[in-house]
């Protein structure tokens, strides 16, 4: 028969293995690495289509209106800007992606 000892040290490792594991460990719940991947993905579009933007904001004929209206906005109100202007809308889609508004404004700024 397994004494009181044997049981108490199997809880007790058991306990400092999670502790360790989720602490210092990475380990993760499925919920936060679901986050984790959504996240990373939405990085991974944006960076794709950052060039795209960057592309339609060059040969776009009311680029100058925008700009300048660009460079007076502040805040979100700069994506707003680049979402309304078309730029950040993948073709095919309906909507912008504002992760790629946000990123196309980021590559706008530095020029």
């Amino acid at each position: 028969m397994l004494s009181i000892a044997v049981l108490y040290g199997a809880a007790i490792g058991a306990l400092a293995t999670a502790t360790i594991g989720f602490t210092v460990g990475g380990w993760v719940t499925q919920s936060t690495a679901l986050l984790m991947a959504e996240a990373s993905s939405q990085m991974a579009v944006a960076s794709v289509l950052t060039p795209y933007c960057l592309e339609r904001s060059r040969s776009d004929p009311l680029s100058t209106q925008i700009l300048s209206e660009l460079e007076t906005s502040r805040g979100f109100n700069r994506r707003g800007v680049i979402e309304r202007a078309g730029w950040a809308t993948p073709l095919g889609s309906d909507k912008p992606l504002s992760e790629v508004a946000i990123a196309c404004e980021t590559a706008l700024a530095k020029g």
